[in-house]
């Protein structure tokens, strides 16, 4: 059913209604107004006519001739005129004019005028005391006035009221259902525009100009934020399918050449079993390195994709100093002869995701202590954590440092491109690259500088500290698809 029809049929039910509302209670002031006009006459006959009561009582009671009280008695018909008498006494009732069957209960007492049925007829009454020159000639005046003017009135409103409802009904539904079609025309104009939108086929959106309608304005914009949560949507949805297609081409190519390697030393095993020590030693060796590297490549790969497809919702405020604490310790155990030196620091809160935090941080270490060796072959790396920035954007620096070689300043920003690896390097090249991908999630920066004593290597990264607002995440992340544009297969390092 139509809007329009609905807001039709409401009004043609509502209106007839009112009217009978508004009814009821013009027929209860009319009422009361036809009682008021009634009761003042009887107020105003009551005056005149008691004073010729008294005097018939006081006549009947003195036991005058009977051509004095039938005087007193039509003195007291003619100043009553129109309204019915009652005048009950010591020596009986006297009655005239229109009034009730003498069967019909009468109230005890009515000085105010009050409604008394008889049949389908009521009587406006009134009652007043009529008290004689001396005790026991005391009496009652009843005064008594049809009430049938009244009722014929209040039924001649009644027929029109309910007449009124009657042709309201229609005529209300006819006049809601053309004030409501032309209301309704911004949201039928909507409806057009939107019901050709198909966000699955083409890239059309919702082109809506303000029509001073709240609510048609109001579900335009609604539709709107809609359509965008589904383009957003859909290109997530997008990317993480480019992202596992990505990652199944950068692992199949990249495992290609490992896995063609291992199957040749796995060749020779098997096809000379009598293989010397020396030379199945050197083989074994091999498989364990290439074993190696494949896993640290899955990983790698598998780390990238994450960083790849995180959500929003996953971050939150993230205490810096204990993902370094956490990955140090980790990183002490499993190097327990590196020197791994971490000073007092302040605890800054950012705004991250813990998991890539934590990659920042890890890879870092393990860059440290693979090519961070001095010339003893002994790892001395020292992390350290300070705020910095200014007080509109403060940042928190997290560094790392080394003992190593260094890295010329020609080759500082290629460390982080991917499967970008040193000639002796055993690594998967994905290390730094994860590093960097994390360290762009969080809107911070990463830097490769000289070391604080003019030798190893620094990697400084700066991260905005938590403030009011979450920073938002970068609108393309495509490190694992970019991987998988240019890749480059690991080769097996010479002894």
């Amino acid at each position: 059913m139509k809007l329009s029809t609905r807001i039709a049929l409401a009004v043609g039910f509502t209106v007839p209604v009112l009217v009978l509302a508004a009814g009821w209670v013009l027929l209860q002031l009319v009422a009361r107004d036809l009682h008021a006009q009634q009761d003042a006459h009887l107020r105003e006959r009551a005056t005149l006519v008691a004073a010729d009561a008294r005097r018939l009582l006081r006549a009947t009671a003195a036991d005058r001739p009977a051509a004095v009280e039938q005087a007193r008695e039509r003195q007291l018909y003619a100043s009553a005129l129109d309204v019915g008498i009652r005048l009950t006494g010591p020596e009986g009732t006297v009655s005239g004019g229109p009034q009730p069957r003498t069967s019909v209960p009468l109230p005890d007492s009515a000085p105010r005028p009050v409604t008394i049925e008889e049949g389908d007829d009521s009587w406006r009454v009134m009652s007043v005391r009529v008290r004689g020159s001396r005790p026991g000639v005391d009496g009652t005046l009843w005064l008594f006035s049809p009430d049938t003017a009244s009722q014929d009135q209040l039924a001649l409103v009644r027929r029109r009221v309910v007449t009124v409802a009657l042709l309201a009904a229609p005529m209300a539904g006819l006049l809601g259902l053309a004030v409501a079609s032309r209301a309704a025309r911004p949201l039928r104009r909507l409806q057009q525009r939107t019901s050709g939108l198909d966000p699955t086929a083409d890239t059309a959106r919702l082109d809506h100009a303000p029509t001073g309608v709240t609510e048609v304005d109001d579900l335009a914009r609604t539709l709107g934020t809609v359509l965008a949560r589904y383009d957003e949507q859909a290109a997530r949805t997008t990317g993480a399918l480019a992202t596992a297609r990505s990652f199944a081409a950068a692992a199949a190519h990249e495992l290609r050449t490992p896995l063609m390697s291992m199957q040749t030393n796995l060749d020779i095993l098997i096809e000379h079993p009598d293989l010397g020590t020396q030379d199945r030693t050197e083989v074994l060796k091999d498989l364990h390195s290439e074993h190696t590297r494949m896993l640290g490549l899955l990983v790698m790969l598998r780390e990238l994709g994450r960083g790849d497809l995180v959500e929003a919702e996953a971050f939150g405020p993230v205490d810096l100093a204990e993902v370094i604490d956490a990955s140090v310790a980790d990183a002490r155990r499993r190097h327990p002869t590196a020197e791994i030196s971490v000073p007092v620091m302040p605890r800054p809160s950012v705004y991250g995701w813990e998991p890539g935090l934590r990659t920042i941080v890890d890879n870092l270490l393990a860059n440290a202590l693979i090519h961070g060796r001095s010339g003893d072959e002994r790892a001395r790396i020292e992390v350290g954590l300070r705020a910095g920035g200014h007080p509109a954007q403060p940042v928190a620096v997290l560094t790392v440092d080394d003992r190593g070689p260094g890295i010329a300043a020609a080759r500082r920003d290629a460390v982080f491109h991917r499967f970008e690896r040193g000639p002796q390097s055993a690594g998967s090249g994905l290390g730094l690259t994860l590093v960097a991908q994390q360290t762009a999630l969080h809107r911070g920066r990463v830097q490769v500088q000289d070391g604080p004593t003019g030798e190893g290597t620094r990697f400084e990264v700066r991260l905005p500290v938590l403030g009011e607002r979450a920073p938002s995440l970068p609108a393309d992340r495509d490190w694992l698809i970019a991987t998988a544009r240019h890749p480059q297969g690991f080769h097996k390092v010479g002894p």
